[in-house]
């Protein structure tokens, strides 16, 4: 399937050679974001497969996004029945396999979900102001040696936006203290913390780096026209942000050199 950009195109042509990389798509009872994940796939050149939470079939995916959204309506607490889904199962067995780790991202509610399959530590709670929160926020890239963001220079700042009420990252001083010793703490949060989460933290992963949680969505920064009006890869028109990108093709890129 190719993707047609709805209004003027200032992104370059997805690589060809990526397509043959497949990536799956959950969707949960509330998820809201399995188009937009599957369509930014697409978009960076990779084939989008769609999953549903009931199956026990990971249908030979090679990497799997948990998107966004109220996964059974934040019920109890956000991600905490999603992770007794039985394709959690499938995908928490995959991630931890010892020859092929499957990369998994986890975006916002599937941040969420992430952290209570205990795939990620940590906990979200609700935002330190109680309020539900959305705005184009900047990141820094604090680890590039992930499965899902090779694409960037460390340190590099990027916007994409944020959408989130329990969007606030908690964990204990000893895990703190872990994730940064390791670098760990994928993608900071700069110039505001819109949360209130501990040490700036926007997004994080497993030890392997082939597990990576992030609670701001960039999904929703892949498409000339749609995206945040700033951009850390130019000076572009208007609403014209595409810095969640290399999210995609980070781990599309990954699987295709794996493959060969």
């Amino acid at each position: 399937m190719t993707e047609t950009p709805l209004i003027g195109d200032f992104s370059p042509a997805p690589d060809a050679g990526l397509s043959g990389a497949r990536i799956g798509v959950v969707t949960f009872p509330g998820t809201l974001d399995d188009r937009d994940a599957a369509r930014a796939v697409r978009i960076a050149g990779g084939t989008a497969v769609s999953l549903w939470h009931g199956d026990h079939d990971l249908q030979g995916v090679d990497g799997v996004i948990v998107p966004g959204g109220f996964s059974y309506g934040d019920y109890l607490r956000a991600g905490a029945i999603s992770r007794f889904a039985p394709l959690m199962d499938q995908i928490s067995e995959g991630a931890k396999a010892k020859h092929y780790p499957l990369p998994v991202l986890g975006i916002c509610n599937g941040f969420q979900v992430l952290t209570e399959a205990h795939l990620l530590p940590g906990s979200m709670i609700k935002n330190n102001h109680l309020h539900f929160l959305c705005r184009d926020q900047r990141l820094r890239v604090e680890n590039n040696a992930t499965a899902w963001t090779s694409q960037y220079e460390a340190g590099a700042e990027i916007v994409v936006p944020l959408k989130n009420q329990d969007g606030q990252y908690v964990a204990d001083e000893k895990t703190l203290d872990e994730l940064e010793a390791e670098n760990r703490v994928v993608f900071r949060y700069v110039d505001v913390n819109p949360n209130g989460s501990r040490r700036d933290i926007a997004g994080i992963s497993n030890a392997a780096g082939n597990v990576v949680g992030l609670m701001p969505h960039p999904e929703h920064a892949v498409e000339a026209g749609f995206g945040p009006d700033s951009s850390a890869f130019g000076d572009v028109a208007l609403r014209g942000g595409t810095d969640g990108l290399g999210i995609f093709t980070s781990v599309l890129t990954k699987i295709v050199a794996g493959a060969k």
